[in-house]
């Protein structure tokens, strides 16, 4: 799944909270000083959004993955 079929969604809270969400479900929930942090950040650029999310998320592809050889 990409980011652009499946893209991260996020809702800022009034208390300051994070909510992530992808598919409809929450899947991360971020505070403190990493969401204070971060939340300046969205909201700018949609494709930037994306790729914050997935990094805090750990959805990340990094590159240094192997991709398996089919014998």
């Amino acid at each position: 799944m990409s980011l652009e079929s499946d893209p991260f969604d996020y809702q800022v809270t009034k208390s300051g909270l994070l909510l992530i969400r992808r598919g409809g479900r929450t899947v991360m929930e971020l505070g403190g000083k990493k969401a204070a942090a971060l939340i300046p950040r969205l909201g700018h650029d949609a494709e930037q959004d994306q790729q914050l999310l997935a990094r805090v998320t750990g959805n990340y592809r990094h590159g240094n993955e192997r991709r398996t050889r089919r014998t």
